[in-house]
């Protein structure tokens, strides 16, 4: 299985504009993994996208990454 947590860090720090202050905390509990990110709140806009659909493409390439393990994994950016 993929290591989720730099497969997120590494999609995000490559459309921010500041990717020294990307961080990823993973919270593993039963069958469900939690990341949360956090990025610099001037590189939110770039993370979230319009309508979301940067979030969204983002939160559906983690799932995918994660599809062999039979986990579900949750994605919240902060």
């Amino acid at each position: 299985m993929a290591d989720l947590k730099e497969t997120l860090t590494g999609i995000v720090q490559a459309i921010v504009d500041h990717p020294d202050q990307v961080t990823v905390t993973e919270e593993i509990s039963g069958s469900n993994i939690d990341l949360t990110l956090n990025v610099a709140p001037e590189d939110m806009g770039m993370v979230i996208g319009r309508h979301g659909r940067i979030a969204k493409a983002i939160r559906t390439v983690i799932k995918a990454a994660a599809s062999g393990s039979g986990k579900k994994v949750n994605v919240e950016i902060r």
